[in-house]
Order: C-alpha cells, then sequence, then structure tokens
C-alpha cells in the first residue's frame, strides 16, 4: 500500500514537472518571438517606425511666401500685399466630428454669428466657395476680423470643432480702379486650375503647398511664377486634437520677385481721367525700345473686388454691363483704324512701287467702281493730291484708287510686317490677332464656297482702313512705332525689370529687337513730314496750336456699324453704341521720336474732336511735365477740348488718385522727364 502511494506520488511529480518544462518551454518561446519582433522592429524598421511617431506629434506646415509688389517706373506702389485674420470652417474636420451635413453647418454658421459678425454677403460667398471648391481643406466664413473679434472667438473656440482663426496675407491695389486692366488681378485656386497644376513638375507642384491664390488676369498672371516666390515650411508639435503646441524648426519662404513696369501710373490716371465715362484705349510706346508708357482700357473696374471673391451682385453689375468694363480694350479691344491706316497704305505704296510720292489723283469727293460709288467724309472732295497732301487732307479718294491699283493680298504683303493682323508677342497673356484680310484669310475665316471667294469690289474700303480690317490699339501703336522709326522693330514690354527682394539685384527685362523692315530713309522722312502737317494744316491744326514741340499724327474716323448703300451717315439718328470711333495716331518730337501712341474713343464720332486731344495732353506731360488745369480735363472727358486751356498745372506737383500728397518730390519727378524735354526743345523752334 505504501509502495502503491509511493509509485503514484512520483508519476504526478513526474508529470507536473513535464507540464513545468512544456510552460516553461511556451514561456521562452514567446519571449524569443518578442525579442524576435523586437529587433525587427527596432533595427530593420527603425527609421520607418520613428517617422510615423514622429508624424503623430509633428506636423509639417507649408509657408506661403510674400507675393511680390508690382511698382511702376517711378516706384509707385500699384500691388501690394497686408495682413489679416480671417474665421475659416473645414468640412473635413467637421464630417470627422459628424457635424457634415447642410444642417449642421447652417446651425454652425448661426452659432458663430453670435460671436463674430457674419454678414449675409459673407453667408453668400462662404456658400459659392462651397461650390467651386469641393475639396477644400478649409474655406473662410468671414475675413479680415478686428483684434477684438479674435479674441471673443479664442475665449470660445472650445464650442466650435473644426472652426480656426488663420492669418492670411491678402493682396491690395492701392490705387483702385486706376490700370486695372494692366495690373489685373488674384483669385483662389478653382477645381479646373488645381487639375492643371497636376501636370506641373514635382517641384513646382511643392512650391504651390498651401497656396491658394494665383493671378488670374494681367501682369498678376502673367508673371505668376516670378510673383508667387518660395514657399517655405515649420514643423510643429501638435497636440492629440491637432493643435499646435510650439514651433520646433522651421525654413523660411523667399519672397516673390518685385515688378518694375516701364508704365507711367501718373500719365495711365491722367489718361483714365480723360475717358470719362467714355469707353476706348490708349497705348503709348516709347520706339526706341518697346516699353509701354501708358496701357490704358476704359471702363476699368477695382481689382480689390475680386481678392476676397466677388460677390454675386459685383460680379453681374460688371459681367452684364452693356460698357464690358472687364474687357481689357488696349488688348483685346478690335477696331477699324479709319484714316490712321492711310500712313502705312503710303508706305505700302512707296516700298512696293504701286505709286510714287509725286503722282497726283484729284480727289473729286467720290470713287466710282462698278455700280457701287465709294465717298469721301461728308461728300467733299479736296482736289488735285499728292501721297503727301493726301495724308495732311485724309484723301479717301487717293487710298481707294491706290487699294484698287493694289490689290489685298500686296497690300496684306506689306502691311503685315508692321504687325498687322498678328500678335505683338507682348508680356501679358490674351492678345489677340485682329484682322488684316488676304484671299487666303477669307478662305480659312469662312465655310461656304461662295462666302470664301473675294470681291474686287471689297478690296476698296480696305485703303481707307474700313471693311475686313481690324486692329487693337496695342497693334495701332507698335506699327506707328515701326512707321516713324524708320522700320525698326520691337516687341512691346509692360515690365522693365524684375528685382530679387533678397538680394536687391535687377534684371533688365529688355525688349526683344526683331529684324528690321527695309524702309528706305526718304519714304521714312516724307511720311513724317506728312504727319507733322496734319498738326500744322490738317485735321488736327486746333488741337497742337501753340505746341513748344513739333509732332506728327492722323486722325481716323471709323464706322461702328455699317449703312446702307447710299444712305448718308447720321450720327443722331443712331444708337450711341452704333456711331463712328474717333481714333488718332501720334509720335513726338516727330524728328526723332521718343513717344508714340495710337488711341480710340468709342462712338464719339471725329478724330480731331475726342481722340486728338487726349494725345496733345500725354505729349504735354510727357515732354513738358505739364498737367491738365482742372477746366480743360472737363473739357477734354466731353470731348469738347481742343488746345489746352487753363494754366497747366505741374505733373510732380499733383497726387495719385486715392493719395493726398504728390507720389514723388518734384526734383525726382523733374529728373524723370528732363531728357525727354531737352530731346522735344529742338524740333520746335
Amino acid at each position: 500500500m505504501t509502495l502503491s502511494v509511493l509509485r503514484d506520488v512520483e508519476q504526478e511529480v513526474d508529470r507536473f514537472r513535464g507540464r513545468i518544462l512544456v510552460a516553461a518551454g511556451f514561456v521562452l518561446l514567446a519571449f524569443l518571438l518578442l525579442a524576435a519582433r523586437l529587433v525587427y522592429l527596432q533595427v530593420f524598421r527603425h527609421e520607418e517606425l520613428a517617422t510615423q511617431a514622429e508624424a503623430n506629434r509633428i506636423a509639417v506646415v507649408p509657408i506661403v511666401p510674400n507675393r511680390g509688389i508690382i511698382v511702376d517706373r517711378n516706384g509707385v506702389v500699384l500691388a501690394t500685399n497686408y495682413s489679416a485674420y480671417t474665421l475659416e470652417i473645414s468640412p473635413r474636420a467637421l464630417r470627422a466630428a459628424g457635424r457634415g451635413s447642410s444642417a449642421d453647418l447652417e446651425t454652425l454658421v448661426d452659432e458663430l454669428a453670435e460671436v463674430v459678425e457674419i454678414g449675409p454677403r459673407d453667408r453668400r460667398r462662404f456658400k459659392r466657395l462651397q461650390e467651386e471648391m469641393k475639396g477644400a481643406d478649409s474655406l473662410p466664413i468671414r475675413t479680415k476680423l478686428s483684434d477684438e473679434e479674435v479674441a471673443r472667438f479664442t475665449a470660445q473656440r472650445f464650442r466650435f470643432p473644426g472652426v480656426d482663426v488663420k492669418a492670411r496675407l491678402f493682396r491690395s491695389y492701392p490705387l483702385g480702379e486706376t490700370g486695372s486692366h494692366l495690373l489685373g488681378y488674384i483669385g483662389r485656386i478653382n477645381p479646373a486650375e488645381k487639375k492643371s497644376m497636376e501636370d506641373w513638375e514635382e517641384e513646382e507642384q511643392g512650391n504651390y503647398k498651401g497656396t491658394e491664390y494665383i493671378g488670374k488676369l494681367g501682369l498678376e498672371q502673367s508673371y505668376e511664377k516670378q510673383l508667387h516666390g518660395r514657399a517655405g515650411f515649420e514643423e510643429v508639435e501638435t497636440s492629440a486634437g491637432g493643435r499646435a503646441l510650439r514651433r520646433l524648426r522651421s525654413h523660411a519662404p523667399t519672397p516673390g520677385d518685385k515688378l518694375v513696369l516701364s508704365v507711367d501710373i501718373r500719365l495711365q490716371a491722367l489718361v483714365e481721367d480723360m475717358f470719362g465715362e467714355r469707353r476706348g484705349a490708349l497705348v503709348a510706346i516709347d520706339p526706341r525700345n518697346g516699353e509701354v508708357l501708358a496701357f490704358v482700357s476704359k471702363p476699368t473696374f477695382d481689382p480689390n473686388l475680386f481678392v476676397d471673391g466677388i460677390d454675386v451682385e459685383s460680379w453681374r453689375d460688371l459681367n452684364e454691363s452693356i460698357d464690358k468694363p472687364l474687357l481689357n480694350r488696349a488688348l483685346r479691344g478690335t477696331y477699324p483704324p479709319g484714316s490712321t491706316f492711310k500712313p502705312f497704305m503710303a508706305m505700302a505704296a512707296l516700298t512696293s512701287g504701286k505709286r510714287s510720292a509725286s503722282t497726283v489723283i484729284h480727289d473729286g469727293g467720290s470713287f466710282q467702281f462698278g455700280n457701287h460709288t465709294f465717298r469721301s467724309y461728308g461728300d467733299r472732295g479736296v482736289g488735285p493730291v499728292d501721297m503727301a497732301r493726301s495724308i495732311v487732307k485724309s484723301s479717301n479718294v487717293y487710298y481707294y484708287s491706290l487699294a484698287n491699283e493694289m490689290g489685298v493680298d500686296l497690300m496684306h504683303e506689306h502691311l503685315q510686317p508692321f504687325g498687322f493682323g498678328v500678335r505683338t508677342g507682348i508680356d501679358v497673356e490674351g492678345e489677340v490677332t485682329g484682322i488684316l484680310p488676304s484671299t487666303e484669310w477669307k478662305k480659312r475665316y469662312y465655310k461656304k464656297p461662295e462666302q470664301q471667294r473675294w470681291y474686287a469690289g471689297e478690296t476698296i474700303s480696305l485703303g481707307i482702313g474700313q471693311g475686313y480690317n481690324n486692329f487693337t490699339m496695342l497693334q495701332l501703336a507698335s506699327a506707328t512705332a515701326t512707321l516713324v522709326s524708320g522700320g525698326q522693330r520691337f516687341r512691346p514690354r509692360l515690365v522693365r525689370e524684375i528685382e530679387d527682394v533678397i538680394t536687391a539685384q535687377r534684371q533688365r527685362v529688355a525688349s526683344d529687337a526683331m529684324a528690321p523692315m527695309a524702309l528706305k530713309p526718304e519714304h521714312t522722312e516724307l511720311i513724317r513730314k506728312a504727319l507733322h502737317g496734319v498738326t500744322q494744316e490738317g485735321t488736327s491744326t486746333r488741337v497742337f496750336a501753340g505746341a513748344p514741340y513739333a509732332s506728327g499724327g492722323k486722325t481716323g474716323t471709323a464706322q461702328a456699324v455699317g449703312v446702307r448703300q447710299n444712305e448718308k451717315y447720321n450720327a443722331a439718328k443712331l444708337e450711341e453704341h452704333k456711331r463712328d470711333h474717333s481714333l488718332y495716331i501720334a509720335a513726338a518730337p516727330i524728328d526723332a521720336p521718343t513717344v508714340v501712341l495710337a488711341v480710340v474713343v468709342e462712338n464719339a464720332g471725329f478724330g480731331a474732336q475726342a481722340a486728338a486731344p487726349m494725345a496733345r495732353r500725354v505729349f504735354d506731360y510727357l515732354l513738358l511735365g505739364q498737367y491738365p488745369s482742372e477746366q480743360d480735363l472737363v473739357l477734354t472727358r466731353q470731348g469738347q477740348s481742343s488746345a489746352p486751356s487753363g494754366v497747366p498745372r505741374r505733373a510732380a506737383d499733383l497726387p495719385l488718385p486715392g493719395q493726398t500728397q504728390p507720389a514723388l518730390p518734384p526734383a525726382a519727378a523733374a529728373s524723370a522727364t528732363a531728357p525727354q524735354r531737352v530731346a522735344a526743345a529742338a524740333p520746335a523752334r
């Protein structure tokens, strides 16, 4: 009995030891697996897991750079930035918190309105942004918060998950509507633009991380990459809720470059003022280098409206207005050149050999071609005219007959090199080609065979700048620069220099010189003298009376709509938008031009009545440093001025729009215009 018990005890002990060994083996295996896993994680996946761990508490936030400023040739600031607070809602964070429905969002906005003022315009803009910016990280419900409003919201932030205050840079255009078509504006990146950015190089995409606004029009769009700058970043330690606790390290962004324009904004403002409530465009160019001195389109608009996101009412007013204030008429508005085309026709006749300068044509007031009568302005003839006199007296018959002799294709061959019917290549996007017709052009333009045929009668009216001829004022000014400079050609430029704001180094942006036209000096001299004659005994004599410099010009009156055959034009019977356009091209000083211009005043009638007076005052400003008297400005705005009246003011003494002090000290302004005054003085006597 005792042996049996002992055996049973020994068996139990053996079984227990076996269980202990199995358990110990299992524990040892578990520890071995744990150690292997630890080695795998700590050695083989150390870098990856360390990065993930850091990411749980460290956020890399892009820092959007300061957008580059834009200044005129004298340093007047045209576009700059300022910092302000915005109240923003993150749709993604709201959905994560279970408050992503429309009803929840309305309730949230109502609750926010109890803390910070949120008006109907803010609500409408927010709804529009929701539709346009689906997938955006955050959308502003209020912009430009005051310090008091920021403090009120911060004290109650715990009530509003998914809502935060952010510091944003806002674009500002200090001069408001002045130069708006030239500058353009910035706006929020839309889905289409965001999609197109996906095709950019990876480095460029990274540079735009965090960027929500880009240039949409004008120089803001064309020089977007230079103005944007290089993005920076900062690493911040965040709480479990995503709140930034402290900054660990950062790399400062590089501000965008500064654009220095060739445009004189005081001149720009003067021209816009002279247009008054009328529509039109004026482009002034330095023919020696292609620099644009004024680039005016009227009516203008306020680009500041677009910075925050334009409201529906303002957009409707701009977009649906019969005056089309958003149309850049200098760049995209095309007009028949009227009689301003005649000097170019004369040069084409000389270079092609179709007509000599001494050939005399009798202008009896009409030109008969087949069974159609082409008439002169007012049905009055000017008698026998040679080439120079045909320009001075603006003979229609001379150019009807010349067009008939040359034919449309020869005209096209000799006039296209001036830049008619082709883009000038100016450094701003959106330029149109205009139309310089030819038989090939008509075949391409029309689809029906009967419309593609060129009829000889269509050529006649081309000679006086009517018919299919349609050009921009930019093209007309550039062509005039080529004409009076003896064939020199430059691509017009608005940006004169690009300055690196870190190093302060300026890169000169030279206008591209193109191959010159082979114009004979004696032909150029003849055209110059004829243009000068227009100001001495021609259609702009009264406008340039008493000018202490010698200039040249050519008036033009172009039909906005056609009139029936044998029906006499009567402006009083037409709606204002259907009346003739007033045009003028000009150069000064005429012996060695430093400025040329082209101007159109829509539906304003005779060229000497509306357009030429504006040209005179542009020359007075640039060559003499003079600004019109207030009474003279009133008359000019109304299209009732000729030579300047009243006592002219010193341009440097007058403030810019929206300012109370002159933008330049008088000495600086005087030095800016002195070289041109010296150049102008010699031809005057």
